[in-house]
C-alpha cells in the first residue's frame, strides 16, 4: 500500500501559478510575453526599502525576532493607520507574518476549530477556499455578481441556510476590483455582530483605490480581524511580508502559534518593509502608473467586444465576462499566450461553478508593456468574434 499522502494535499491547485510557468516557458523559448496574469507590481521594491536593506547586510546580524515581529515595525505600521484612516490602533494589536498568505493560515487557525464554517464571496481569491479546507474548515460560497458590485450583502447572509461561524471580506477584492461601500461594510459588520460571527477583512490592496474610499474594518469592529500586506501597494511582493490586525484577546493565541509553526517572519524581510513606509511619494507614483494602465486596458476590451466587465474600484485587476466566445476559460488563456504573447487568467480560478465564462486581466506591469498588450489584445479579441 506504501505510505499515504495527507487528504488535505488535495486542495484545488491555485491556478495562476500554473500560468505564470506558462508564461516562463515561452520566455525562456525566446518569445515577448505580456504579463498581465499575476498580481505582481511590475518595480522593485521601494528605494527606501532597499536602501535599508543594504545598511543592515553590513550592520545587522539579522537574526531571530520576536515572534509578532520587530517593535519598530509594528510602530510603523500603527503609524500607518493613523496616516490613511486616521485610527488609533495600538501596536500590541499587529503581528508581522510571512505574507498576507501566512496571515490567513495564522488567523483561521486562531479564530476556528475543525468543522467550523467561513462563508466568502464568490467570485474570490481562490486560496482562502483552499487554505480552509486544508485546515478542515468549511467554505460556505457566497454567489455574488454584477447586480452586488460583486459583493456580498446582508440580504445574501441573511439567506444563508446555516449558521457561520467567519466571513471573509475583500475591498478592494481579487479578483474583479470592486469595493464595498462604507454604508454597506458598516451593515456587514454590524451583522457579524449581531450574529456572532467573526468577520475577517483582507486589505492588501489598500492604497491602490480610484475614488471609492477604503474602510478598515478595525475602526468600525472591535472583534475584527485585519489582514494586510506589503505585496501590493508596497510593491513587495517576493519579500513575504504582511500583517495581521487582531483584538488583544487574540494576540497570544496567535504568537504562540506563530512561534510554533515559523518563529518570525524573516529580519530582512522586516526592515525592507519598515523603510518602505517611507516611500509614500514612489508608491503613490506607481498608483498613478496603474490608473493609466486601467484606462488604456479597459478600452482595449471595449474595443475587442469585451463589455461585461467588473468596475474596477481599486487593487488593478479586470475581471471580464468573454461567454460569447468560450465556454473553456483554461483553454482560451492559453490560446492568447500562444498566439499573443499575453498571459492572462482564467476565471475557473476564482469561480469554480461559472468561472470558465471569465478571465482576469492584471494591470501593474510596466505601461510599456500594458500599452503594447492592450493593442494585440484588442485585434485578437476582434479576430474571434469574427470567428464565433
Amino acid at each position: 500500500m506504501g505510505l499515504k499522502v495527507a487528504n488535505r494535499s488535495t486542495v484545488d491547485a491555485f491556478r495562476v501559478m500554473d500560468v505564470m510557468r506558462a508564461a516562463q516557458d515561452a520566455e525562456q523559448a525566446g518569445r515577448a510575453v505580456y504579463h498581465l496574469e499575476v498580481g505582481q507590481p511590475g518595480t522593485p521594491a521601494p528605494t527606501a526599502a532597499r536602501e535599508a536593506v543594504k545598511q543592515a547586510l553590513d550592520a545587522d546580524t539579522l537574526g531571530y525576532t520576536m515572534a509578532l515581529g520587530t517593535d519598530e515595525l509594528r510602530q510603523g505600521i500603527s503609524d500607518l493607520y493613523q496616516r490613511w484612516y486616521n485610527f488609533d490602533l495600538p501596536a500590541s494589536r499587529i503581528a508581522v507574518t510571512q505574507g498576507a498568505s501566512g496571515a490567513f493560515a495564522l488567523a483561521f487557525l486562531t479564530a476556528f476549530d475543525e468543522g467550523d464554517s467561513v462563508a466568502l464571496a464568490t467570485p474570490g481569491y481562490p486560496c482562502y477556499r483552499n487554505i480552509l479546507n486544508a485546515l478542515g474548515l468549511r467554505a460556505v460560497e457566497i454567489m455574488t455578481g454584477p447586480e452586488t458590485n460583486y459583493q456580498p450583502t446582508v440580504e445574501a447572509l441573511n439567506a444563508l441556510p446555516e449558521p457561520i461561524d467567519g466571513l471573509i471580506i475583500a475591498s478592494p477584492s481579487n479578483p474583479t476590483g470592486s469595493m464595498l461601500t462604507p454604508d454597506d461594510f458598516t451593515a456587514i459588520s454590524d451583522w457579524c455582530r449581531a450574529n456572532d460571527v467573526r468577520l475577517i477583512s483582507d486589505e492588501i490592496y489598500h492604497g491602490l483605490t480610484y475614488g471609492t474610499p477604503e474602510t478598515t474594518a478595525v475602526a468600525i469592529n472591535p472583534d475584527a480581524i485585519v489582514i494586510n500586506s506589503f505585496s501590493k501597494y508596497f510593491s513587495m511582493t517576493g519579500w513575504r511580508v504582511g500583517w495581521l490586525v487582531m483584538p488583544e484577546d487574540m494576540m497570544r493565541p496567535l504568537e504562540r502559534l506563530q512561534g510554533n509553526m515559523t518563529i518570525c517572519t524573516p529580519a530582512v524581510s522586516q526592515i525592507a518593509a519598515l523603510g518602505a513606509l517611507e516611500a509614500s511619494d514612489e508608491l503613490d507614483a506607481l498608483k498613478e502608473a496603474y490608473r493609466r494602465n486601467r484606462t488604456v486596458l479597459h478600452q482595449a476590451l471595449i474595443d475587442g467586444g469585451v463589455t461585461e466587465i467588473s468596475s474596477p474600484d481599486g487593487a488593478f485587476y479586470f475581471y471580464a465576462n468573454v461567454g460569447h466566445l468560450t465556454d473553456d476559460a483554461v483553454g482560451f488563456c492559453t490560446r492568447v499566450l500562444q498566439e499573443t504573447g499575453i498571459a492572462i487568467t482564467p476565471g475557473a480560478d476564482f469561480d469554480t461553478a461559472r468561472g470558465q465564462q471569465f478571465i482576469r486581466l492584471s494591470y501593474c506591469t510596466d505601461e510599456n508593456s500594458v500599452t503594447t498588450a492592450a493593442r494585440l489584445l484588442t485585434r485578437w479579441l476582434r479576430d474571434q468574434q469574427e470567428l464565433v
